[in-house]
């Protein structure tokens, strides 16, 4: 099999102006490769894979060639697509929740494209489809191949995804962020389940991504996308250690690393540009370290020409960039931040105690309880001031519960939080809310925490108009200067959450967060939705505002790379209940729980050079329903050191061997 794609341009055309999504890319792909296309949002990587598979609205306009096996794709009519589609394509998109149609079962979406293009007979079709669920590591499949998909976790969906992908043995598969908003223990299981179906096919890869870590761990080759165009392209080692494009170098160097020392991370300075309004010459020079003052660069766009064998670059000065990458590598960089004073006999600025949130299960025409969902169950931490704590762990584990029962959004059923000292866990609504001035959230989407109809000038003010504080503290002149704080300009408070991008929309839900002078900030997922660029330079934004104002932060993530970069303390949860919490420093260097080594084994690395020697702990199944946790130690069914006493006795939460780790596990202990 081999795709063959020349000088693919895709224009759409059905709103006024012409927006050009992809100007001229070439690539090749042969079996048994696999080729990562990675790039910010609006770059084009999704453009083009629905070009490929001819999934373009009537309104896109694409020229050039597309062959697979020399059939040319752009000129096929709609059912000879329909067919190829069905046969030689496989698509498997980023989310599984809209890809599967929630009216009709699992096992029967499955099997429906190899039914309806006279792949299987229909006598067939459900012994087949239990063995496609089999063969992508559904448990119980037999069980499985009747239930709806929102009787399955996010992982699980996604793994259905890709057996209806590989139903039909494809020659090619094309994967569109397909891990982006998974777990990094799923994402393992997701993209081991990927290369197994690859190897036992033969099929051509492609992988459209923006995680680096990934591209390192599974790609054969590389292309980098910006502004519609391929400005690099070339086998994956090339990229990561010998980047001949400013642009490849900006995305290695904003992404925060497990396996590193902590330094300050390097942001691509300014936005994205978009569609309509390309910058002349090069796409990337308003935004290049190189090329930003060169006349050459703003007038003339340079051609993917070769550099090395197998390796191309669109850069007018390919030879100086290794020298960009030198001048930013983790030795020339400064501290991330200087870690807080030692707490000694410090008061805790917050203490939570034995933290409940119970949900009763109510069944019967009378709505009487008959269970408990154990969301939270006996959660205790301490953060204080000017302190970092990460809260990390699967979707489901009770993180965000936790944040929002702190803060009070959500009823506790038991326990104790003290805020500097004070108990705020039986405060009424009304005595809560001078509390909440000290204590502020940041919620993970910043395109649904914004409201819409107001400006975002109002929306930063809106809590000191709350709390009747909005001359106190100096009214629009604090608003301004809390926008030019988190580096956006006052000029723009006039303007809406939808003329914004989603990492600019993040620092105003920041801005707001700030504007009553809290000494606390809670922040849910805070750059989980952002491109790995906007992400960085939110991080650094939070470790400047926490240097210069000496807040405290409780950062909850499933992002462990994230977590190393910008926490002090990290707490891990697993089913409602923290199972270990250390120094980060120690955490990452000797995790002591099983989970927690599972958890650290499973983080991509971004160095291709790793693949070889990285041991990694595949975790069995899903997290269990804290409806009905497992008896004993709740992690034991998926442990990789369970015993008997395990399944017997749930273990106590103590420090582990005399040290300030604190762990619950009967086999606590290094990893072999």
């Amino acid at each position: 099999m081999t795709l063959r794609v020349r000088g693919l341009t895709v224009t759409f055309v059905g709103s006024g102006q012409p927006v050009p999504a992809v100007r001229g890319i070439d690539f090749d792909i042969d079996a048994n490769e696999v080729l990562c296309i990675v790039g910010e949002s609006g770059s084009g990587k999704s453009v083009t894979s629905l070009a490929i598979s001819g999934l373009l609205p009537p309104t896109a306009r694409v020229q050039g060639s597309i062959e697979l096996d020399g059939v040319e794709v752009t000129t096929l009519d709609a059912e000879s697509l329909r067919k190829m589609r069905g046969r030689d394509v496989g698509m498997v998109f980023q989310d599984p929740t809209t890809t599967l149609n929630p009216v009709f079962p699992i096992g029967r979406q499955v099997i429906e494209g190899q039914v309806s293009h006279g792949q299987i007979a229909p006598s067939l079709a459900a012994q087949r489809a239990i063995e496609l669920l089999r063969e992508v590591d559904i448990p119980d499949p037999q069980s499985r191949v009747n239930q709806y998909p929102h009787q399955f976790s996010g992982g699980m969906r996604q793994r259905a995804v890709i057996a209806m992908a590989m139903a039909g043995r494809p020659r090619l598969i094309i994967a569109d962020e397909p891990t982006t908003a998974l777990d990094v223990t799923v994402q393992a299981q997701v993209l081991a389940v990927l290369a197994k179906r690859q190897a036992d096919t033969g099929a051509a890869v492609i992988l459209i991504t923006h995680d680096l870590g990934v591209v390192a761990e599974i790609a054969h080759r590389v292309a980098v996308m910006y502004g519609g165009r391929i400005v690099e392209s070339g086998p994956v080692r090339d990229i990561f250690e010998h980047p001949c494009h400013p642009y490849t170098v900006g995305l290695l160097r904003s992404v925060p690393r497990i396996d590193t020392v902590d330094t300050r991370l390097v942001p691509i300075i300014g936005q994205p540009p978009l569609p309509a309004r390309l910058p002349t010459g090069c796409t990337f020079h308003p935004r290049c370290a190189i090329g930003r003052d060169r006349a050459v660069c703003a007038t003339q766009d340079p051609a993917l020409r070769a550099v090395a064998g197998g390796h191309s670059s669109a850069c007018h000065f390919p030879d100086e960039v290794g020298q960009l990458l030198a001048d930013t590598a983790p030795g020339a960089r400064p501290a991330a931040h200087a870690p807080p004073p030692v707490a000694g006999t410090r008061r805790p600025l917050l203490e939570v105690s034995g933290l409940q949130v119970y949900y009763p299960i109510k069944s019967g025409l009378l709505r009487r309880r008959t269970g408990w969902v154990r969301a939270v169950d006996g959660v205790s931490l301490v953060v204080h001031a000017g302190e970092t704590v990460g809260l990390v762990g699967e979707s489901g584990c009770g993180k965000t519960t936790t944040g929002r029962a702190i803060m009070g959004l959500v009823p506790k059923t038991g326990g104790q939080v003290l805020f500097d000292g004070r108990d705020i866990s039986a405060l009424s609504r009304e005595a809560m809310r001078p509390v909440r001035r000290n204590m502020q959230y940041i919620f993970q989407d910043p395109y649904s925490s914004l409201n819409p109809v107001l400006c975002v000038g109002d929306i930063v003010a809106e809590p000191l108009r709350i709390h009747g504080l909005y001359d106190a503290l100096g009214g629009a002149k604090w608003v301004a200067e809390l926008f030019e704080l988190v580096g956006l300009s006052s000029s723009m408070v006039n303007r809406y959450p939808q003329e914004f991008s989603g990492g600019q929309r993040q620092r105003i839900g920041i801005a707001r967060a700030l504007a009553l002078k809290p000494r606390l900030l809670i922040l849910d997922e805070p750059v989980a939705a952002l491109d790995v660029s906007i992400q960085a330079q939110v991080i650094n934004l939070l470790q400047d505002l926490q240097r210069e104002l000496q807040l405290a932060y409780l950062f909850i993530a499933h992002d462990l790379s994230v977590v190393r970069h910008i926490s002090d303390r990290v707490a891990v949860m697993y089913l409602g209940r923290i199972v270990e919490e250390s120094s980060k420093d120690t955490l990452y260097a000797t995790p002591t729980h099983p989970y927690t080594q599972s958890l650290m084994s499973a983080v991509p690395v971004p160095d291709p050079a790793a693949r070889a020697t990285r041991k990694r702990i595949l975790l069995e199944g899903d997290i269990p329903n804290p409806a009905s946790p497992p008896t004993g130690c709740h992690f034991h069914p998926r442990c990789f050191k369970a015993s008997e006493r395990c399944q017997r006795e749930s273990p106590a939460y103590v420090a582990f061997a005399g040290s300030q780790t604190h762990v619950a596990c009967h086999h606590a202990g290094p990893l072999a």
